[in-house]
């Protein structure tokens, strides 16, 4: 924990960026997409290396706000030569190049209930705007005066590059920990879930590895559902990767299925009964659909929803699948 200037008493000062210098507390990369395999290393990061700093009040652990840019080692607001400035008040204030987006979701993120809330842009003094035409537009959006930069369990933080999930210790108390998603596994591998074509037992993993030759890892079928072993039943072609599920013969891709294990992205404790579509990380029923209408910023403009555990853009309507197991068959 460091403390910007003498003045913060009773506030502790936290910096979010890209860069490595002491100022900086939590050093932020940017995110790839998909199996974190090989060299995944980003050229040219677009995150900002002051992206934004977060003050919380000691007097008050729910008042945490969060502001854009981030003092340097010279104890000065940091922002780029393309940033937007202006002054109102006397005052100047600002937004860094590609902008600290916000997003709190409506309802309490976990319980089930929340739903995505609208993205905005905070400045450097902790102003609330509207989204600019375009990341790194000149021009401010317009003011929203009943919004607030105060953190809520489950705010989302976007970086242009990185985009970050803000939970309060009230909110995690209320959260599955690591070992009752452990748990889950456990009672799901418990029931002996069967393929139905080879007839063998299969183990849903915790974490996938990089041996594809496994016969008890679980394969789903994005179009149905339907989880099975590995098989050469149903090959529409090596190169399209396309196969026709042997329970209801709908043709689809089929892709590996493993616990999302990550228990901050989770918004309730039910089973691990769906799945993402197109990387299979399973979690629970109002997990998935939460995420699944979550838009994330990508680009200058554009939004996408994603899989929490990989990052993976999602495919299809609505973006997951039930999963439909074999299992307690004694």
């Amino acid at each position: 924990m460091q403390f910007i200037q003498r003045r913060f008493l009773n506030i502790g000062c936290y910096q979010i960026g890209r860069s490595s210098e002491s100022p900086i507390d939590f050093v932020v990369m940017d995110t790839v997409a998909g199996d974190k395999t090989g060299d995944t290393k980003v050229l040219q990061s677009t995150i900002s290396r002051f992206a934004c700093r977060i003050l919380s009040d000691r007097n008050d652990v729910n008042n945490c706000r969060i502001y854009a840019a981030g003092f340097d080692s010279s104890r000065n607001i940091f922002l780029g030569e393309k940033a937007t400035k202006w002054t109102e008040n006397h005052e100047i204030d600002g937004l860094t190049t590609n902008g600290v987006l916000i997003m709190h979701p409506r309802g309490d993120f976990c319980g089930g209930s929340a739903t995505c809330g609208p993205w905005r842009e905070t400045s450097v003094g902790g102003a609330v705007f509207s989204l600019r035409e375009s990341r790194s537009a000149q021009q401010k959006g317009l003011p929203c005066q009943a919004e607030t930069n105060v953190l809520r369990d489950g705010t989302m933080i976007d970086l242009c590059g990185a985009t970050l999930l803000w939970r309060s210790a009230e909110g995690l108390k209320n959260s599955p920990t690591k070992r009752d998603l452990e748990a889950l596994v456990d009672e799901l591998n418990a029931g002996r879930p069967q393929c139905p074509v080879g007839l063998n037992t299969l183990v849903i993993p915790r974490k996938l590895s990089s041996a594809h030759q496994d016969l008890n890892q679980p394969y789903v079928y994005l179009n149905c559902g339907h989880v099975q072993g590995e098989h050469s039943w149903g090959a529409e072609g090596s190169e399209t990767g396309v196969r026709r599920c042997p329970m209801c013969l709908t043709a689809g891709p089929v892709v590996r299925v493993c616990m999302g294990i990550e228990p901050a992205f989770y918004v309730d404790s039910g089973p691990p009964t769906y799945a993402f579509n197109p990387c299979g990380h399973m979690a629970s029923e109002r997990t998935v659909k939460y995420w699944a209408t979550v838009d994330i910023p990508h680009g200058t403009n554009g939004f996408h929803a994603i899989c929490p555990f990989c990052a993976a853009p999602l495919q299809g309507s609505p973006g997951y699948v039930r999963l439909i197991f074999q299992d307690n068959l004694d």
